[in-house]
């Protein structure tokens, strides 16, 4: 089984990738650790142990992490998810504990106790708990099997601003150490999950899978796809997040190259772009593959043979 551990900062798209790995028998899912983004610390960290819940998993362990940026003030997105961050369920309080221990002292000891390359991390947030733990341990860099993270955008332009893609916005100076530190980095860039729409047939396969999983994620897809529908003019909204776990479950559903990814931290104009040089023409060392194109139907029919499982 690969070992993973999740970062995140759910998230009506976050929690559908959660619950994509809790229905998926090949991870080992060490921990979950929360981190603000989407909504404040507090809300991301309530989701979390909400989707445990409903995956039936309260065994699941949830860490806690960063309340802010490493060095700038907090950016979050309820325009997009609502207030909760998981607006449009009726889920109840959870049940699931948080754990004592910080998400990034989780992490560093997560990383040092198991052998060299085992661990997979996928960030579906902001990079600020990763960020901060190769700062206080930068020994882990070299111990971390791959990071596959949801964050960026090339041809796509960005989400937040007209450059930049909310998860590197909110801390870029995280990112930038993630893109300098030589770990192997998957990308699920806007260019990628702009490509696998909610379209209204997909939501009702999803609540007539027959269990509560379904329902929640057709209450969920219903909610936050509304405005992305409205800003792009597209029938149903981008499912960005789920990416990451799709691709370690079914990488021949995904298509990109690799290249060399730069993390913009100064412009005002352009702060958080993701300078991606997919077409090679500098002479930096490729350090990311970068992931544009993929089988939508088939991403699709993997959550829902994967949801289905679940109570």
């Amino acid at each position: 089984m690969q070992k993973l551990i999740i970062d995140t900062d759910p998230g009506q798209d976050d929690a559908v990738a959660i619950l994509l790995a809790l229905a998926s028998p090949e991870f080992d899912l060490l921990g979950i650790t929360t981190v603000a983004g989407n909504v404040p610390l507090d809300l991301t960290t309530i989701n979390a142990r909400k989707i445990c819940d409903l995956a039936g998993r309260p065994d699941c362990l949830v860490f806690a992490g960063q309340d802010r940026p490493l060095v700038r003030p907090l950016v979050t997105a309820e325009h997009v998810h609502g207030r909760t961050g998981l607006d449009g369920t009726d889920m109840p309080p959870p049940q699931t504990p948080v754990q004592d221990m910080p998400a990034v002292d989780f992490l560093i000891s997560s990383i040092r106790e198991h052998p060299a390359g085992a661990v997979t991390i996928a960030t579906l947030g902001p990079l600020t708990n990763l960020g901060l733990a190769l700062q206080q341990a930068p020994d882990i860099a070299s111990r971390i099997g791959q990071v596959v993270m949801m964050g960026g955008g090339f041809f796509e332009g960005g989400n937040i601003t007209v450059a930049a893609e909310f998860n590197i916005y909110v801390d870029p100076e995280a990112a930038d150490i993630i893109f300098r530190s030589e770990i192997p980095i998957v990308m699920m860039p806007l260019d990628v999950t702009h490509k696998v729409l909610t379209h209204q047939k997909r939501i009702d396969r999803f609540a007539g899978l027959g269990n509560e999983t379904g329902r929640q994620v057709a209450k969920m897809l219903s909610f936050s796809e509304r405005f992305d529908e409205k800003k792009y003019g597209t029938d149903g909204g981008p499912l960005h997040d789920p990416c990451t776990i799709a691709w370690l479950l079914a990488p021949k559903l995904f298509s990109g190259r690799h290249c060399n990814v730069v993390i913009e931290t100064r412009s005002e104009l352009t702060l958080g772009m993701t300078v991606i040089d997919w077409w090679r023409v500098s002479d930096r060392a490729p350090n990311a593959h970068v992931i544009r194109d993929i089988d939508d139907d088939g991403f699709f029919d993997l959550l829902a043979r994967r949801l289905v499982g679940l109570p």
